[in-house]
């Protein structure tokens, strides 16, 4: 079984920070509302909880790194 690690600090109301084994995000929004995350490792994600048997719905973008 493999060692995991994840842990989430609240900064602000609706702002948390996000940290596991191999990277941190920063997540900003309420839960009754849309969401966006900014991942160390370029991935931006924007999720939102639609009403009635829809659940959530996300969608993922990755950002252009420069060096």
């Amino acid at each position: 079984m493999p060692i995991t690690f994840r842990k989430s600090f609240r900064v602000f109301p609706e702002v948390r920070l996000n940290i596991n084994r191999r990277s941190w995000s920063i997540t900003v929004g309420a839960c009754n509302g849309p969401r966006y995350t900014r991942s160390s490792t370029g991935r931006d994600t924007t999720s939102m909880n639609l009403p009635g048997g829809f659940g959530w719905r996300s969608t993922r973008t990755r950002r252009n790194r420069e060096d």
